[in-house]
This record gives structure tokens, C-alpha cells and sequence, in this order.
């Protein structure tokens, strides 16, 4: 099966957009979503919409959580608390129903799905460094696990020897080896290139291939701008970080 994995769209509607048509003209079979379809962006409403009508495989990112009561608002800064507060009055009933029923976990035979680590995964700790990285792989079971929260693609490699982090645009998958694999951000990248990213995961293939999509970014920070929400949202748009 061919899958696209995706986090952190962080209500924002237009880079969204710009991924599913993408996605839908690589012959997606199955949609992984790795959690925060609200949060920063003026569009949660639609987001979660789209995200619904893909029936993904799905968990948990702080930002849902944090919009429904579920994680404590002084967990995040100033900007983020801004925009949860502000969320909580844009979406509907049926969107906090939806955010407060999904799961942290979800796991398959060859892989598995947490927005931070498996490792107290309601924490929402950030997958950083190795000492992070074996946490979870010592709790994976499987070949891949696939992470978000940090919005920087990247994959962690565990080879029995040693685990070392890479930044691939495409990784062949070895037998006998473990995979940490960050697909990046749709929403609000941070690693310098303001394009939204998302993986195609071939589990036949056994091949991540990373892939970069251009979208309307001045209409997604006019939307932002115009909703009230903090100047520093759209802005950092521009430079993905």
C-alpha cells in the first residue's frame, strides 16, 4: 500500500489543500495523520473537515488536545495560547467531539503513529536528540514509527549498532533495521523552507520519499491577519521557521 503521512496543517487551509491534491495524484491508498489539524491558522473548521472525509488513521497532537480542555493551556507560549483560545470559539461542537476522541497511539504490523514519542506520549515531548530516540525504540515493536510536533522532517536510524538522524529526501528501508521517521509539517514548516511537507510511505516498496509542495501563502497569512490572531503567525510563514 502506498500511504501519505502528514501532521502539524495547523489550520491552514491553503497548504493543506496544495497536499491532498498532491497526495491524490500519487495514488494514495491510505491517509496517516500524525496529529495538530488546529492551532495557529485561521482556517480550523475546513482543516478538520478535509481531514475527516480522507478516514485517516489517526492520533492526537497537543495543539487538538489543548483546544478541547484536554492538555493545559500554560503548556504552550503566548502565540499558541492566543490561537487555541481563539480556536475554541471558531470551531463547532462536532469538531470538539471529533478532537477529544482521538487516540495518542495507533499501531499496525509494520508500523506505528504518535505525534511526539511513544515514550509518555501525553506529554508531547519533541523528538530531538538520540537519548529521545531510544526511549521510543526500545517501545517500538515495529520497522517504522512515524512522529510529527517538531515540523523539521528528519528520520532517527537504529541499526542495532548505534542510532544516528538523518535528513533524507528518500529512504529505502533496510530489513533488520528501526526507523523514527519525522515527515515534517504541512501547516507551518520550521526548517527553513516554507513549502508544506508530507511522506509517501510504499510498504511494498519498502521507500519514504519526502516530498515539498508550494501553496497560496499570502492568502493563508491575510486569513490570519484578518481573523486577529498574532502578527508573528503569519509572518514566520514566510521563512519556515
Amino acid at each position: 500500500m502506498r500511504y501519505a503521512v502528514f501532521s502539524d496543517v495547523h489550520s491552514n487551509l491553503e497548504a493543506f489543500e496544495a497536499v491532498l491534491e498532491a497526495a491524490h495524484k500519487s495514488h494514495i491508498d491510505q491517509y496517516l495523520f500524525l496529529g495538530d489539524i488546529v492551532g495557529y491558522g485561521a482556517n480550523p473548521c475546513e482543516c478538520i473537515a478535509h481531514l475527516r472525509k480522507l478516514c485517516p488513521l489517526i492520533v492526537a497532537g497537543n495543539h487538538d488536545w489543548g483546544v478541547v480542555g484536554m492538555t493545559d493551556l500554560d503548556y504552550f507560549n503566548e502565540e499558541a495560547r492566543a490561537s487555541l483560545v481563539w480556536t475554541k470559539e471558531a470551531i463547532a461542537e462536532a469538531d470538539r467531539i471529533f478532537l477529544s476522541q482521538l487516540k495518542l497511539v495507533q499501531e499496525s504490523v509494520r508500523f506505528c503513529i504518535v505525534h511526539g514519542t511513544l515514550s509518555h506520549p501525553e506529554e508531547f515531548d519533541y523528538m530531538t536528540d538520540g537519548q529521545r530516540a531510544a526511549k521510543t525504540f526500545y517501545l517500538l515493536e515495529q520497522e517504522v514509527c512515524f512522529v510529527g510536533h517538531s515540523h523539521r522532517p528528519g528520520v532517527f536510524v537504529d541499526d542495532t549498532e548505534k542510532i544516528y538522524y538523518q535528513v533524507p529526501k528518500r529512504l529505502d528501508i533496510v530489513k533488520g533495521r528501526r526507523y523514527i521517521v519525522n515527515d515534517g509539517s504541512i501547516g507551518q514548516p520550521r526548517d527553513g523552507d516554507w513549502r508544506a511537507c508530507f511522506c509517501i510511505y510504499d510498504d511494498n516498496a519498502s521507500t519514504i520519499e519526502f516530498r515539498r509542495v508550494e501553496y497560496n501563502i499570502h492568502e493563508a497569512q491575510k486569513k490570519i491577519l484578518e481573523a486577529g490572531l498574532p502578527r508573528i503567525l503569519a509572518d514566520r510563514l514566510s521563512i519556515g521557521r
